[in-house]
């Protein structure tokens, strides 16, 4: 099993916890403001955003670019700081982590799958995904899990010997890999066509169902609403409409 996030807060010392940390909310964002200061000017990219997500969904957070989507996404991620409120994951205030607990969480239970790949274009697909799952507590096996994504015949090429759709997959295996709580997809289908975007958001849904991971998917497409669990969207740097899906549809009968 993956570290438990609570278990970075036992290293606090002595913390109570806050009524906020026992919300029935796998993750919780609570009034959560970032404000970035460059020079004099200040831009606000989130306005005092509250939502939750429950364990095992996968949720779509959409919006117009600007709309503060990705700011989001790299809190929850530990890749960026708030400047205001509070975020809680799995009973422990994120927001409240010190840098090593920080680094462990990011380590440990975070999976990232962005826009563009990031593969190292001199290791294989094999050795890109290997080179993840060293960093985990209890990762998977790594022909396992490329085989999981359809990779089996194509671990043993090198990014420019794959096409973008494989090249995303092997990224979604290298993020898989370390056996992460939580999957965080910043448009993964943005760099592709019509018909490998379709089978990546396949992909991120039958994982999300059959491993049991949450899976927050960033896109400005509102056409796939339709798939999540919860939809958030994004207007201004505030939550404009919270939407339950109570049978999401399979990608397979999305259109767009």
């Amino acid at each position: 099993m993956t570290t438990s996030a609570a278990s970075y807060a036992t290293e606090q010392e002595d913390a109570e916890p806050t009524p906020a940390a026992r919300s029935a909310g796998y993750i919780e964002f609570v009034n959560v403001k970032k404000v970035y200061r460059m020079g004099e000017q200040e831009i606000e990219a989130l306005a005092g955003v509250n939502f939750s997500i429950d364990e095992g969904q996968l949720v779509i957070i959409a919006g117009a670019s600007g709309a503060g989507k990705s700011t989001l996404l790299n809190i929850l991620g530990g890749m960026d700081t708030l400047s205001s409120g509070s975020v809680f994951l799995d009973g422990a205030e994120l927001s409240g982590f010190d840098q090593k607990q920080m680094i462990k969480y990011r380590r440990f239970d975070v999976g990232f799958v962005f826009q563009f790949y990031n593969l190292i274009p001199n290791l294989t697909a094999r050795e890109n995904v290997e080179l993840a799952s060293q960093v985990g507590l209890d990762p998977l096996d790594v022909d396992e899990v490329l085989a999981s994504v359809g990779l089996a015949e194509r671990a043993g090429n090198f990014p420019s010997q794959l096409s973008g759709g494989e090249q995303q997959r092997v990224a979604i295996a290298r993020a898989l890999a370390k056996n992460p709580k939580l999957l965080l997809c910043d448009e993964p289908t943005g760099a592709l066509d019509y018909a490998t975007g379709r089978s990546i958001l396949k992909l991120l849904q039958d994982m999300c169902r059959e491993r049991g991971i949450t899976v927050v998917v960033i896109t400005h497409n509102l056409a796939l609403m339709p798939m999540g669990d919860k939809v958030i969207k994004l207007k201004s740097g505030l939550v404009e409409q919270v939407q339950i899906n109570e049978s999401p549809l399979s990608v397979e009968d999305l259109e767009w």
